[in-house]
C-alpha cells in the first residue's frame, strides 16, 4: 500500500536561500519525490542529503517519533523543520499510524525504558511503605497504576531492551510497534543489526507490506537493499534518481570485496 503518493517542494525564499539545509545541492536540486513502492529505500554516501531529506518528511508528516522529542520540539530538527514548510504532500490514503526512527535514538530509548521501570518500581515501593497500616484492598488501589504501567512495558518489551543484545533489542522495538496501514520512516536501521538480523528485519518488512504499510528507509546495507521490487533512489552529486540494485555502488563494491578481499586489503 502506498499512502505517501508524493512531494512536491515550493520555491524557496530568498532569505533563506544561503542557509542549511537549504544550500545543499542535493535540496537546491529538490522539486518533487514520487514514490511507487510500498518499500523505498535512500541510498547513497555519507553527505549525500538522504537522512536531510528524510528527517524533512518526517517534519512535514508530522511522524511520531521513537526514541527522542516530538518532530516538532527536537532541536537537531530545527532546520529541517525549517525546509519541511516547503513540501507539499500528495496522499493516496492519510494515515497517521506509522513513527519516525532514527539508529542514533533507538539507543536512548532502550536506556530511557528501562530508567522508567525502575521509576515505577521505586514508586511502588513508596506506595507499599506509606500503606504499610492500611488494608490490602487499599494498598492495591494505591498500587494499580504502577503495576498496569509496568505490565504494559513487560507486554510490549519483556524483560526489557537493555537486557538483549542490540539487534535482538532492536527487532522486538521494531514489531512491538509496528501497526497495520502505518507509514515508518527510518534512518540507517542496519547500525543495529547483524546480517542475520537483517534478514529478519526484511522478514517483518515484507509481513507489515501485506498489512498495507508503506516504509521509507535511508540505508547503507546490500542485504536490505535487496527487498524484492522496492524503489530505490539514489543521491548522488546533489540530484536523485531512481537506480537498479545491480547498478549500486554499495552492492557491487560488496560483491567484490566478499570475493576477494584480499585484493582490496593489501592496499590498506
Amino acid at each position: 500500500m502506498i499512502h505517501l503518493k508524493s512531494v512536491t517542494v515550493r520555491e524557496f525564499n530568498t532569505q533563506e536561500v544561503d542557509s542549511f539545509p537549504f544550500n545543499l545541492d542535493m535540496v537546491k536540486s529538490l522539486q518533487g519525490i514520487e514514490f511507487s513502492a510500498p518499500i523505498t529505500f535512500f541510498v547513497g554516501e555519507n553527505g549525500s542529503g538522504k537522512s536531510t531529506i528524510l528527517e524533512t518528511l518526517a517534519c512535514a508528516i508530522e511522524s511520531i517519533t521513537i526514541g527522542s522529542e516530538s518532530v516538532k520540539t527536537d532541536k537537531s530538527l530545527a532546520a529541517v523543520r525549517k525546509l519541511a514548510q516547503y513540501f507539499r504532500l500528495v496522499w493516496k490514503k492519510r494515515t497517521h499510524k506509522g513513527f519516525f526512527l532514527r539508529a542514533e535514538d533507538f539507543f536512548g530509548y532502550a536506556k530511557q525504558m528501562r530508567q522508567t521501570q525502575d521509576e515505577f518500581q521505586q514508586d511502588l515501593k513508596d506506595v507499599r511503605r506509606e500503606y504499610k497500616d492500611r488494608s490490602q484492598y487499599a494498598v492495591a488501589l494505591a498500587s494499580l497504576p504502577y503495576n498496569h504501567e509496568l505490565a504494559a512495558i513487560q507486554r510490549r518489551y519483556g524483560d526489557g531492551l537493555d537486557q538483549r543484545s542490540h539487534g535482538e533489542s532492536f527487532m522486538t522495538l521494531f514489531q512491538s510497534r509496528l501497526v497495520p496501514d502505518g507509514l515508518y520512516l527510518l534512518d540507517e536501521p542496519e547500525a543495529a543489526l547483524s546480517p542475520t538480523r537483517q534478514l529478519s528485519f526484511i522478514s517483518a518488512l515484507k509481513q507489515m507490506v501485506q498489512e498495507n504499510s508503506q516504509f521509507i528507509i535511508a540505508t547503507h546495507s546490500p542485504i536490505i537493499l535487496a527487498f524484492p521490487e522496492a524503489q530505490i533512489l539514489h543521491f548522488h552529486e546533489g540530484k536523485i534518481q531512481e537506480a537498479q540494485y545491480n547498478e549500486l555502488e554499495h552492492v557491487n563494491l560488496m560483491k567484490d570485496f566478499l570475493a576477494n578481499p584480499e585484493s582490496f586489503l593489501r592496499y590498506l
